[in-house]
Parts: structure tokens; C-alpha cells; sequence
């Protein structure tokens, strides 16, 4: 699964609770993408998070 290279955020498991109270295991997976950012001056494909994205943390490759 992709992981966010610039905060980290990755998959994580929990447990999902039915309305009867029933226990499955379930995933929360990160809303990424897959974008050209420029890295150390040049332009490199790496998977963002939307976050990251939407805060400025990256600088997208044209």
C-alpha cells in the first residue's frame, strides 16, 4: 500500500463494531495520489497525501 513520503501517513487497522456489537477488522486507508513534485530540484514521482497537497507542503512539477 502507498504511504505519504512528506508526513507519513499510511494504513491503519482498527476494529469495526456493528449496531449489534458484533468485531470485524477493518482499515482506514489514506486518501493519496500519485503526483510530479519537484525533490531536490528536480521533478520526481512521489505519492502525496491530499493533506499535504492541499496545505502547500508540496511544490507540483509542470
Amino acid at each position: 500500500m502507498a504511504k505519504c513520503e512528506i508526513c507519513g501517513k499510511e494504513v491503519v487497522f482498527g476494529g469495526q463494531v456493528s449496531h449489534s456489537h458484533r468485531r470485524s477488522g477493518r482499515t482506514w486507508k489514506p486518501n493519496v495520489r500519485r503526483v510530479k513534485a519537484i525533490v531536490n530540484g528536480s521533478p520526481k514521482r512521489i505519492y502525496v497525501c491530499t493533506r499535504c497537497l492541499r496545505s502547500g507542503k508540496v511544490t507540483r512539477a509542470v
